[in-house]
């Protein structure tokens, strides 16, 4: 059975077994979470930035396991003292949990001392059957229609809070072109500048026959 938990900003656990793997891991934003109490086995890094790189590097050392990011993230964690998997877009990937693959956002991405962090990334997953995509941090793009067209996904994590990122009505429209009968929205609230109506986004959704599921970090 896969678990998804919502640790918070647009960091989450996902379980399959005794497997799981982090996506974006800023834990510290939420005290109920104890990452040496999970059967956490991977990271995955969507970009650089500080609210998603968040405490990966502590985590990976500590667990002795593996992050996987684009090829300029990956190097900077390595230098960090991290196992890293460098990768680009576009080509499955094989853990004990699924498999992954990395896929365009559009977004920017700079290291802690502000140089170049790599491209932006999404991540679509195949665990069990249950199709998972992770959009990063992203603008809307054309390009989640080609996802839909490709990988079906089920599930979509969207970022809501705008500002950096899509805001409700995009992706609103997001939710659409991906075709997928769930979607957890994520990366708002966490800062004024990212706050967001979450219930006029429900609304939007769900007139596109999809359901929203407001996941609560308290709740993990």
């Amino acid at each position: 059975m896969v678990d998804i938990k919502y640790i918070g900003h647009s960091a989450f656990q996902i379980t399959n077994g005794e497997n799981a793997v982090l996506i974006d891991p800023l834990v510290n934003i939420n005290p109920k979470y104890d990452w040496k109490k999970q059967p956490v086995k991977d990271i995955l890094l969507t970009h650089a930035h500080a609210d998603h790189l968040g405490q990966a590097i502590e985590i990976a050392k500590d667990l002795d396991i593996v992050i996987t990011a684009v090829p300029e993230l990956a190097a900077y964690c390595s230098s960090q003292g991290a196992k890293t998997k460098p990768v680009s877009l576009g080509s499955w990937l094989n853990y004990s949990w699924g498999k992954a693959v990395f896929l365009p956002a559009f977004h920017s991405s700079s290291l802690p001392d502000g140089s170049y962090g790599g491209c932006a990334a999404s991540i679509f997953m195949d665990i069990e059957g249950i199709r998972i995509y992770h959009a990063g941090d992203t603008c809307l793009t054309s390009e989640m229609k080609t996802i839909k067209e490709l990988y079906a996904p089920q599930i979509a994590m969207l970022p809501i809070g705008g500002n950096y990122t899509m805001d409700v009505d995009h992706a609103a429209i997001a939710a659409k072109w991906l075709g997928v009968r769930t979607v957890i929205p994520m990366h708002y609230g966490t800062f004024p500048e990212i706050e967001a109506d979450v219930e006029k986004f429900i609304k939007l959704v769900n007139m596109n026959n999809t359901t929203v599921g407001v996941l609560n970090p308290e709740e993990i």
